[in-house]
């Protein structure tokens, strides 16, 4: 397995470098380990909590049941995030789950995972969470309204995206920045969700229906359990995000692993709590009818306090888009440094030090797909494509350990990797086998479609001349250069 040569944590500012009598250009190692907590917790609390709980006690049918799968999906990132803090320490690169594939199965099935994952995955998680975003931003604007002006919705989402885009251009330490903030800020709001569930239940008022029928109507069907942790799964995914930006991770062997050892049991604690005090104020049947859950939490608990409800959703789903952004032009980045991407993504501002030209591409896609975007149907395409992706990585983790021996600074048990891998195959397999959708069958088709885009690209080399002149105009343009070999 091929490595790149181990980077130091060392905290010196990054620019240009004098070597071989030649100047080099490399992103900054700006995260330290508090902001590295703060990336992964805020990238999983966005909108998930607030709307997905709904979602969960739709498929899995009881109260009882829905608060198990919450607490199991804890356990799945808990022990999916372990996996990849190991790989991160075999494979010191960013790109996450490309960079790993690519060193372990070679080129093809790498550029099947970034043709899923730059052109569909990480744009749709943007475009997702950014009409999310939106309709909580305009919902105290339209009070009473069962359904907002979709050209509305899609025109904020699209600020959202493009504000963004000016921020991680301007600075990576401002998008850090703004990433801390926004964490705290989410934190808080669900510690004030926490905190009036036992308000009510100290009060006598709580909801007797979710203990009297906790199990009633329990599930049975493997395609809608898998449905329901596809649900509860999104409002965890994030967790493996701060793998994609190891290479400005500061002191990465150390703090990648305590980040993740920090972050997820604090969100899976607030997250069953938070649902915990749901079922305490609402029934069941109130859950399901509700259009914004949230929001009719609050009617019912902080009365006129309730517009602190839609802030809360708006500050935190406004981070999760900010570390989806700030992970997502790094795989794009990572590629681009190995040639699955065009030349002019792996550059950077000779002044910035910010990958540009791979944010400008993630912001194109993702406003593309604001112009057909549903929430819900991006859930499940996305939660689909998350496994099928996290699914090989976890077998990258296995072979490496059968077929590599590699020197190892951390090692989870042999058994969590192959339980994970279980656990994908279940999750991409069961829903499919028990309620097959047309989502579904589009989606292999598209994964399908990345073979002879691959071949033709890379086997048979097929190039057009006009690409190197336009590189190089929109080199001069967007002001980017190469990066240095080594990095």
């Amino acid at each position: 397995m091929e490595r790149s040569e181990e980077k130091d944590g060392s905290d010196k500012p990054a620019g240009k470098e004098q070597g071989s009598g030649a100047a080099g250009l490399m992103l900054k190692r700006e995260i330290g380990l508090w902001s590295a907590v703060s990336m992964t917790a805020g990238c999983m609390i966005g909108s998930g909590i607030f709307m997905s709980p709904q979602g969960v006690l739709v498929y899995i049918g009881s109260p009882g049941a829905s608060l198990i799968v919450w607490a199991t999906c804890g356990l799945l990132a808990m022990l999916g995030a372990l996996c990849y803090a190991e790989l991160g320490s075999l494979v010191p690169e960013s790109g996450g789950d490309y960079a790993y594939i690519l060193r372990t199965f070679g080129s093809l099935p790498a550029f099947l995972v970034i043709y899923i994952y730059v052109l569909v995955g990480r744009p749709a998680a943007i475009t997702a969470v950014s009409l999310s975003f939106a309709e909580y931003v305009l919902a105290p604007f339209y009070p009473g309204c069962s359904s907002l002006p979709q050209v509305v919705v899609k025109i904020v989402a699209s600020s959202c995206i493009l504000l963004l885009l000016l921020i991680n251009f301007w600075s990576s330490r401002m998008s850090t920045v703004l990433m801390n903030v926004c964490t705290t800020a989410k934190v808080f709001s669900l510690l004030v969700i926490v905190v009036g569930g036992a308000v009510v239940l100290a009060q006598g008022h709580a909801s007797t229906e979710s203990l009297l029928f906790a199990f009633h109507n329990t599930t049975q069907q493997a395609g809608r359990i898998g449905m329901a942790f596809y649900q509860g799964l999104w409002s965890f995914d994030g967790w493996s995000n701060i793998n994609t930006v190891i290479e400005e991770l500061k002191n990465p062997k150390q703090n990648l692993l305590w980040a993740v050892m920090i972050a997820v049991p604090l969100v899976t604690i607030l997250y069953v709590l938070v649902n915990i005090s749901y079922l305490l104020v609402m029934s069941p049947s109130e859950i399901l009818s509700s259009d914004a859950m949230a929001v009719s939490w609050g009617d019912r608990v902080l009365g006129s306090w309730t517009w602190l409800v839609p802030l809360a959703v708006a500050l935190s789903t406004f981070g999760t888009v900010n570390g989806g952004f700030f992970s997502g032009s790094r795989v794009c980045y990572a590629a681009a440094r190995e040639g699955h991407m065009p030349q002019l993504m792996s550059m950077i501002h000779v002044n910035r030090l910010t990958p540009v030209p791979a944010q400008i591409f993630t912001t194109v896609v993702a406003l593309l797909l604001v112009i057909p975007g549903n929430f819900s149907t991006f859930v499940n395409l996305l939660s689909f494509l998350s496994w099928l992706t996290y699914g090989t990585t976890f077998a990258c983790l296995l072979y490496l350990r059968i077929k590599k021996n590699l020197p190892h600074t951390y090692k989870v048990p042999t058994f969590i990797p192959a339980v994970m891998l279980l656990v994908s195959l279940y999750l991409v397999l069961a829903p499919i086998i028990d309620h097959p959708q047309m989502e579904f069958l589009y989606i292999f088709l598209f994964v399908l479609s990345g073979f002879p885009v691959y071949f033709l690209l890379f086997h048979f080399q097929c190039q057009f001349k006009c690409i190197q002149t336009v590189t190089m105009h929109l080199q001069l343009l967007l002001e980017v250069a190469p990066t240095t070999k080594d990095h």
